[in-house]
């Protein structure tokens, strides 16, 4: 790894250079994983997760069986649906697989369980190829990256644990980040929209690959791959119209304005601090009005917004795909810091975004440091045993401690972004197309 700027003399460390070829050790690292991955998510498909959750994505699945896809954002008795029409489309073969559905409401049965948890535990196996694939030329490290995407308990907690499908739109998202700097900016562009039409938080994509377009391919390449993902999104949406696109931005309205319009759901950032301090770990309402009319939501929007331009301003003026990768991970985490109504999940998609630079030695380290605070947020924040309650409370020093971190973090990333970083040992500059 260079450890100085472009066009400074840092030497390379041996295991950072690219390897001829897959050893037996490397091979046997993954496959020990594979095998550790899979057993681990086959023993919590049918645990009982976080129930509620599970009960109302059933009841949505429920709902497609028993009147079809094009009623789905109208309204269920299951509550109003914010997951994209992807989601919908894979809840839908869920229903064809099994008939059981159109009897079933809730998450009683232990064998309904396993079956909704069983996309996100998929898609886990394919974000862990996508960290190989990346890696593929650094065999020690695309080993290593596989392994923790299906051994670090965050991804396992999230998807065979908790049922939650965070997995899924992370999938087609970093499948576009490898696309992009793989120079195939059009299939980015589609995989892009594919990611935003499965869940919301996929908006924190949005930025750098704008950057990115304009850096590899001008304002063409912008409006080019704004025209792949629009027609993406409104092939997606055929089956909804003419109500669902209108119904799903009522329903993410309703969840904003009504539902979670706190300050933090428990995800560790300052606001989850201020709520700590403040109110004890219960929530505050973030459309408190703090100057005039200027609320809280408002403040972590114009803190987002300047440096979500900062993020996208870094890669145009260094349109290197680590800078663009960084970029990535610097936005879900400025998003996830200083945004309100942040979920204790929503750094998730960071946490495997990052590993395609780990051959990069600090953000080895910075990977490390991630990976045990989102884990720790995700289990102090929904335990699965009341001795982990107990253990880790999510409202204590803890609580304060991993929001520091995670601030920490965020600010790291941004740091990075604004020196001119060392060339990355994984991935040379594209093109322009």
């Amino acid at each position: 790894m260079s450890t100085g700027r472009p066009n400074g003399t840092g030497g390379r460390a041996a295991s950072d250079r690219p390897s001829a070829g897959w050893s037996r050790a490397d091979q046997l690292i993954l496959l020990a994983a594979v095998v550790a991955g899979i057993a681990i998510r086959v023993w919590l498909l049918p645990t009982e997760g976080l129930r509620g959750d599970i009960d109302q994505f059933v009841g949505w699945v429920h709902h497609i069986a028993t009147q079809g896809l094009s009623t789905l954002y109208e309204g269920t008795n299951a509550g109003p649906v914010t997951f994209g029409p992807v989601m919908a489309y894979i809840w839908a073969l869920l229903a064809a697989i099994q008939p059981a559905f159109a009897t079933v409401t809730d998450a009683s049965d232990p064998a309904i369980r396993a079956l909704m948890k069983l996309p996100a535990s998929i898609a886990d196996l394919g974000l862990a190829a996508l960290v190989v694939y990346a890696l593929r030329d650094r065999p020690r490290w695309a080993a290593i990256g596989g392994a923790v995407v299906l051994l670090v308990p965050a991804t396992w907690y999230v998807s065979a644990w908790w049922g939650q499908y965070e997995a899924i739109f992370a999938l087609s998202a970093i499948a576009a980040v490898v696309a992009a700097i793989k120079g195939r900016n059009d299939l980015a562009a589609i995989l892009i929209a594919v990611s935003l039409m499965t869940k919301p938080q996929a908006i924190a994509f949005v930025i750098p690959f704008a950057a990115w377009f304009w850096a590899t391919g001008g304002w063409r390449g912008v409006i080019r791959a704004g025209v792949l993902g629009g027609i993406t999104a409104a092939v997606l949406w055929i089956p909804f119209l003419p109500t669902g696109p209108l119904g799903y931005l009522r329903n993410l309205g309703t969840y904003q304005n009504e539902i979670f319009n706190v300050l933090s759901l428990r995800a560790w950032n300052p606001w989850w601090i201020l709520q700590v301090v403040a109110a004890g770990g219960d929530f505050i309402r973030d459309d408190v009005a703090i100057i005039g009319p200027f609320t809280f939501r408002h403040l972590g929007y114009l803190l987002t917004a300047i440096l979500s331009v900062l993020i996208g301003l870094a890669i145009v003026r260094d349109a290197r795909p680590r800078t663009f990768v960084l970029g990535v991970v610097a936005s879900v985490l400025t998003i996830f810091t200083w945004m309100t109504q942040m979920h204790e999940r929503y750094a998730y998609a960071a946490l495997v975004v990052v590993l395609l630079l780990i051959p990069d030695r600090s953000i080895r380290w910075f990977a490390a440091i991630l990976a045990v605070v989102i884990t720790l947020n995700l289990i102090a924040a929904v335990p699965a045993t009341p001795g982990l309650e107990a253990a880790l409370p999510v409202a204590g020093a803890l609580g304060i401690v991993g929001s520091v971190a995670v601030v920490a973090l965020s600010v790291l990333s941004l740091l990075w972004l604004r020196r001119d970083a060392a060339d990355s040992p994984l991935l040379s500059r594209s093109p322009r197309p």
